[in-house]
């Protein structure tokens, strides 16, 4: 990749959100937004391979993408009110803010995430406008075809305009409604820049990390007796700890049992302990914990041990279980499987994990999962079939590299 198409690439991991949020303040329109900002960087590509990148990449694609929503509406001749139309298009005065935190991406999250729209519309919205993810990567984030989420996206945008839906922070009373939807767009932003399955990308962006835990933290600002945005953040914070022992030199996923420990962040691990130490004291007073509060208190336990054989399996599977109650899908159960190999057997863990193969079929890590298992279990063939199958269906070049040495290695 030449230095201007990883300018270009950089550009468009980090400004995209703010583009967006920017031109949705202005206009009030998600649609022009979009498409103003994809003709903004669509642009960058052309005018920069010719002239190089400009001093300032972030304030180029913010003015040009304005010019472009600007032309836009001055080309359609079918606008009913003209007298509206003039005053976006010249009025510069600047908007008063809006809610207790003065943030546009924050706020268009919000907006994405209105109670009016469907809970899976309002996620896969945010995750196109504010995350600047692909629809191919949303429909992988939840096992969907293509076309199926471009139509969804499609629809909430359509709700929003319809509806009038306003680009605003909601009240302090309607924020606590409003909150579930927009953890889960959060959690999903980050999973995808810890485990990036864009064709071509990084194996980790960490651009999309770091704007999921910026952003948990405004949640956690405005909410901070709420369990599950403190749940979330310490989530975050744990896994990102881990982040410089993730990759090899090589762009080769490292996992957590291959990990050198001492890379790991040590203050990001400090502060998730103390919030997960928190919500357990929190618990401990009666107060049930959520999803979040959960999955944070095992990521817990594993930052906790020195060494994978540290690792207090037990205490890991008992979780699993509270999670299992609170949230019985495949994917919780598959994950709950590898905690059961590390006490029970790789055995009994394939028994469960063969229970799920109806659900999970076109899940990579299902698949990764069970031929771990069967190799384990010294079933080879097996084994080399269900990485074959992982292989193909994973989107992360770092995990096809690494699955592709385990199945090679397969004798």
């Amino acid at each position: 990749m030449s230095d201007v198409e990883e300018a270009i690439t950089r550009a468009h991991h980090d400004e995209w959100a703010r583009v967006v949020a920017a031109l949705t303040r202005r206009f009030g329109d998600l649609d022009i937004a979009e498409e103003a900002a994809a003709e903004a960087f669509a642009t960058a590509v052309e005018r920069w391979r010719a002239d190089g990148p400009p001093p300032n990449p972030g304030a180029w694609l913010t003015t040009t993408a304005n010019r472009k929503a600007i032309d836009r509406i001055r080309r359609e001749n079918k606008r009913d009110d003209k007298h509206k139309e003039a005053q976006v298009l010249h009025n510069t005065t600047p908007p008063e803010p809006l809610g207790a935190i003065d943030d546009d991406r924050l706020r268009l999250i919000f907006t994405c995430c209105h109670p009016a729209l469907a809970v899976e519309a309002r996620v896969a919205l945010t995750l196109r406008m504010v995350g600047g993810l692909t629809v191919p990567e949303i429909a992988r984030a939840f096992l969907v075809r293509e076309t199926t989420m471009e139509q969804r996206i499609t629809r909430a945008k359509a709700k929003i305009k319809a509806a009038r839906i306003p680009y605003r922070m909601p009240s302090a009373g309607d924020l606590p409604a409003r909150v579930s939807a927009v953890l889960t767009v959060l959690f999903l932003v980050f999973n995808e820049g810890y485990l990036a399955s864009g064709p071509g990308t990084d194996p980790v962006r960490h651009d999309l990390t770091t704007e999921a835990i910026r952003l948990t933290r405004l949640i956690r600002a405005l909410l901070p007796q709420d369990g599950e945005a403190a749940g979330l953040l310490a989530l975050m914070l744990l896994i990102e700890a881990r982040r410089p022992a993730r990759v090899s030199a090589g762009g080769e996923l490292v996992p957590l049992a291959e990990q050198d420990r001492g890379a790991w962040d040590a203050n990001l691990i400090a502060e998730g302990h103390r919030l997960v130490r928190e919500r357990l004291a929190a618990a401990a007073a009666g107060v049930a914990p959520g999803r979040y509060q959960i999955l944070a208190a095992i990521n817990a336990v594993h930052t906790s041990a020195r060494d994978i054989r540290d690792t207090d399996w037990s205490q890991v599977l008992a979780l699993y279980d509270q999670l299992v109650r609170l949230d019985p899908s495949p994917i919780v159960a598959l994950n709950r499987a590898v905690a059961v190999a590390e006490l029970d057997g790789p055995e009994v863990a394939l028994a469960i994990v063969d229970r799920l193969a109806e659900a999970l079929d076109g899940y990579h890590a299902y698949h990764a999962a069970r031929a771990d298992l069967l190799r384990r279990l010294g079933r080879s063939q097996q084994s080399r079939a269900a990485y074959d199958r992982a292989i193909e269906l994973a989107g992360n070049t770092g995990e096809t590299t690494y699955l592709t040495r385990r199945r090679d290695q397969l004798r």
